[in-house]
């Protein structure tokens, strides 16, 4: 591999050739960018030309500065085209800082074109030195290279941009020059470290090429500089001719701006970018009186009005420290000494650069206007003054509309109220009187009224109270909402209602006819008797739960519930009276023969559905038809009656005892198998023997019974089989001489055809 050594003067050179080629660019930009037309395309054109060739001389003088110790030679047509690249790469980059405005694409495109021609120019050059060895590229450092050069490109567009405007020599400009001359050969040296030299004895085509002397370094690095130095300075007299134009221009635009100032109606004047005053035109001194002498500078203020200047100064103050237009009204005084309402707006007048040059200002008299302003203003707020008492007036009208439309509606919402609270409890009633319609017993319609009661009365809390089988003292049979009553009841004394036999209401606090039970007299309550062909059968109490009188329109409802209350307990008492002699037998009170029917075929079937047993005892009392010829039938029926009370002692409570017609009973004991059956037949058999009975005062004789006793599933499955069995054992028990308990035999294969005495039975 070759070893290349550094001309550092050559280095130098190189930079500096750079740096002034940054110049160039930034100068040309401004330049290209204040002209127009045909102008812009010379501009452009020759500061690509001239930029092009700066950055071109830079390349090769550091090439030059690059020395092999093999001869090198220079292809001059390649040569020539790399030159073109750079010039190419320049007008991009001309054309993309001259635009007005230069957005993010662009600039990123032109830096893009821009930074691969100085590159490609680079590469060029290379590939046009012809010299006795091989040339190897390292790819990482070319691309290196190449992304400098567009990273660098970038800078300069944005630093070209941004200076532009700039005049003359600024610091600004020769920094961003400094920046980019140094920042391009930075590229450069990279794109040489990015290149391997090796020595090879293959020859190669001097064929237009030549070699390149210090002479022609000169010449190269001379032409540049005057190149671009012709550039710049027609730049700067294109430049001076253009500022003698605008200077002329200025003073004949001045000329005819006072010309027309003066033949203006109103007050007109400038001032320097700093504030001072500078022309006034004659209407100002034809106003005030003041002298040109009074009136340059801050002496304008003296003819304010004391009480107006300083705020007019503090506005002006304003305007030249925001560098905005501003607008004021002030007092300026007259010739006559007296002071007319003026309106002054003041506005910037900027260069293209966008510098303030001048302030422009002018001063309309609006005195009459402000006048008419001030009279229209007082009868503004004479109307303004009646409208606010009408308004007030109305207002006041408006909140007692809108109080009595509040109370209206308040009163509308509590009628709602009341009239959805009363449907309620109506619906409530009827549903009451449904539910206790439907109940079997009183014990059913309890939990009836206790429910159904807050839902009628959900501000009140009660019972229901009923008098005891004695009735001599009422107990509760129903109680909701946690009622407070004496824990052993009370007597009919001790309420008022009862008493006197209608509904009772005691206001809170009230002791003047207090009822004893109501253990709370702070809370208002009522008492409504129930009653029954005029006899009392209980009473309903009523208790306030917060404090307050209890309304008229919840002691009707009470009545009412009092009155459907009353009569459903008087229907369901007659329903269990009309089903009471239904079933049972009057003589004794024991179920008859209908109730013997039904519940024997129901405990038929949970017997068997459970296959448990039943127990089924027929008993007659012996020698009874002599009983009564003997002692007559009163007899008769008190020794029924007392044999009655007898065996509903002697069963359990899920047994139940018939009378099955005359001096017949039957017993049915379920869940009883035949031995248990048996045993119970024979306890009642020799107990009853022991049985008291007195008629009239006198002991009668002693009372004996015969007993058939028959079981399921043994001697049938069916009311009809067992029944039968239990009738046969019976007679059987009779002939063998009564006073005795004889256990049926067991059912046949066929059902057996039934005796007379059965056959009521069918």
């Amino acid at each position: 591999m070759l070893h290349a050594n550094y001309d550092y003067w050559l280095v130098a050179l190189s930079v500096v050739l750079a740096m002034f080629a940054a110049f160039t660019a930034l100068d040309l930009a401004g330049r290209l960018t204040a002209a127009q037309h045909w102008a812009r395309g010379l501009w452009l054109a020759g500061g690509a030309i001239s930029m092009g060739l700066g950055i071109w001389s830079m390349h090769y003088i550091g090439m030059l500065a690059f020395s092999l110790p093999v001869p090198v030679l220079y292809h001059y047509p390649t040569v020539a085209v790399s030159l073109l690249a750079a010039i190419a790469a320049s007008a991009v980059s001309l054309y993309t800082v001259s635009r007005e405005r230069m957005r993010v694409s662009s600039c990123l495109a032109g830096s893009l074109v821009m930074g691969s021609g100085i590159a490609a120019m680079h590469y060029i050059g290379m590939a046009a030195m012809r010299l006795p060895a091989m040339m190897e590229y390292r790819w990482p450092m070319v691309g290196l290279s190449v992304v400098l050069a567009i990273v660098i490109s970038l800078a300069a567009l944005v630093l070209s941009f941004r200076a532009r405007q700039e005049k003359g020599a600024s610091r600004r400009k020769i920094l961003s020059a400094i920046v980019m001359g140094s920042a391009i050969p930075m590229m450069h040296y990279t794109g040489m470290g990015a290149v391997r030299f090796y020595a090879s004895d293959a020859g190669f085509s001097p064929v237009n090429a030549l070699r390149v002397s210090t002479l022609s370094i000169v010449v190269i690095g001379l032409a540049s500089f005057i190149v671009m130095m012709l550039t710049i300075g027609t730049a700067f007299l294109d430049r001076l001719r253009a500022m003698q134009t605008a200077i002329v221009g200025a003073r004949d635009g001045e000329a005819r701006f006072r010309s027309m100032a003066e033949a203006i109606p109103q007050i007109v004047w400038t001032a320097v970018p700093e504030g001072a005053t500078d022309y006034c035109n004659r209407r100002w001194y034809e106003t005030t009186g003041f002298s040109e002498a009074e009136s340059m500078g801050s002496g304008w203020s003296n003819a304010l009005h004391p009480d107006d200047r300083p705020v007019a100064l503090q506005v002006w103050e304003n305007v030249l420290r925001t560098s905005e237009p501003g607008e004021i009204e002030y007092r300026l005084q007259t010739i006559t000494g007296g002071y007319r309402w003026h309106l002054v707006r003041v506005a910037p007048m900027r260069d293209s650069s966008g510098a303030i040059m001048k302030w422009f200002g002018s001063c309309t008299d609006i005195d009459d206007q402000m006048r008419h302003q001030q009279v229209l203003e007082e009868q503004i707020k004479q109307h303004t003054a009646a409208l606010m008492a009408a308004n007030t007036q109305l207002s006041s009208e408006m909140h007692e509309r809108t109080l009595a439309q509040q109370e209206l509606n308040e009163q509308n919402e509590r009628i709602v109220e009341e009239l959805t609270l009363r449907s309620n409890r109506k619906t409530a009633l009827i549903k009451l009187a449904e539910l206790l319609h439907s109940c079997v017993s009183v014990i059913d319609a309890f939990p009836v009224v206790a429910g159904m009661a807050p839902k009628i009365f959900p501000e009140l809390r009660g019972a229901l109270m009923l008098f005891n089988a004695a009735r001599d003292t009422l107990d509760p049979a129903a109680i909701w909402t946690d009622c407070v009553l004496p824990a052993h009841g009370f007597g009919a004394q001790d309420c008022w209602a009862l008493r006197t036999g209608r509904m009772h209401a005691v206001a809170g606090g009230d002791h003047t006819a207090d009822c004893s039970h109501a253990t709370s007299s702070l809370r208002s309550y009522c008492c409504l008797p129930l009653l029954s062909n005029g006899e009392a059968t209980g009473v309903l109490h009523f208790q306030m739960i917060e404090a307050g009188e209890l309304p008229e329109a919840v002691l009707l409802l009470a009545n009412m519930f009092a009155e459907q209350v009353n009569l459903s307990l008087a229907n369901i008492r007659l329903r269990e009276a009309l089903r009471t002699q239904s079933i049972r037998d009057p003589l004794t009170g024991l179920y008859n023969r209908r109730y013997l029917e039904e519940s024997l075929e129901r405990e038929t079937r949970r017997a068997v559905r459970s296959e448990q047993g039943l127990g089924v005892l027929m008993l007659d009392l012996d020698h009874f038809k002599q009983f009564n010829d003997t002692y007559g039938h009163d007899a008769g029926d008190t020794v029924l009656r007392e044999t009655a009370a007898f065996l509903l002692k002697s069963v359990r409570a899920e047994d139940f005892v018939c009378r099955f017609g005359g001096e017949e009973f039957i017993i049915i004991l379920p869940a009883a198998d035949l031995k248990a059956s048996q045993a119970r037949a024979e306890r009642i058999r020799s107990k009853l023997r022991e049985l008291p009975v007195l008629h009239q005062g006198k002991p009668l004789p002693m009372i004996t019974v015969s007993v058939g006793v028959a079981g399921l599933p043994l001697h049938g499955t069916s009311p009809k089989g067992l029944i039968e069995a239990a009738d046969a054992a019976l007679y059987r028990a009779k002939r063998e001489g009564r006073d005795r308990v004889v256990s049926a035999e067991a059912a046949p294969a066929e059902e057996k055809q039934l005796n007379p005495e059965m056959a009521s039975l069918k």
